[in-house]
């Protein structure tokens, strides 16, 4: 699914709708070069999903976790990573409660993390954004079709 999002606020109801259509459990994969919006994102979703203290971007901790209805989201960045083996400092053993993880720069966590359901490709297009989402689990697929039924552009 390809969509043109051409001021933040349509890419804010993008996760508010991925929010609202996710799957549970759900991993999100979030990619796309510097400032095309992943963090924006993520932060859309917490917000749908009832987060109402800060949000803040783990670019330098790599991880935030969040209270969300039925368990805990988890957002990490992995921009800063050296290699996937790294994210065993992080803590994620006890993550048996996660339903979502929200991951930026997902490449650099290949192997170490569970598979994802959606990808989100991210790209800076002229004074707007895209998204090209794809589903990478029949989760995947079941989220892009109730997404699909809740057009966002």
């Amino acid at each position: 699914m390809h969509l043109n999002l051409a001021t933040p606020a349509d890419t804010e109801l993008l996760g508010v709708r991925l929010a609202a259509t996710r799957p549970q459990p759900a991993v999100l994969a979030l990619s796309g070069p510097l400032g095309a919006g992943k963090s924006s994102l993520a932060r859309a979703m917490l917000r749908a999903l009832g987060v109402t203290g800060a949000v803040r971007s783990p670019t330098y901790t790599l991880l935030e976790r969040y209270a969300v209805p039925g368990g805990e989201a988890l957002h990490l960045d992995l921009y800063r990573l050296g290699s996937a083996s790294e994210l065993e400092f992080l803590g994620l053993d006890d993550a048996s409660d996660a339903v979502l993880w929200l991951v930026e720069w997902p490449e650099r966590g290949v192997g170490a993390l569970p598979a994802f359901d959606l990808g989100v490709e991210l790209a800076i297009t002229g004074e707007g954004r895209s998204a090209d989402l794809r589903a990478a689990s029949a989760a995947g697929e079941r989220w892009l079709r109730r997404l699909e039924a809740h057009r966002v552009s």
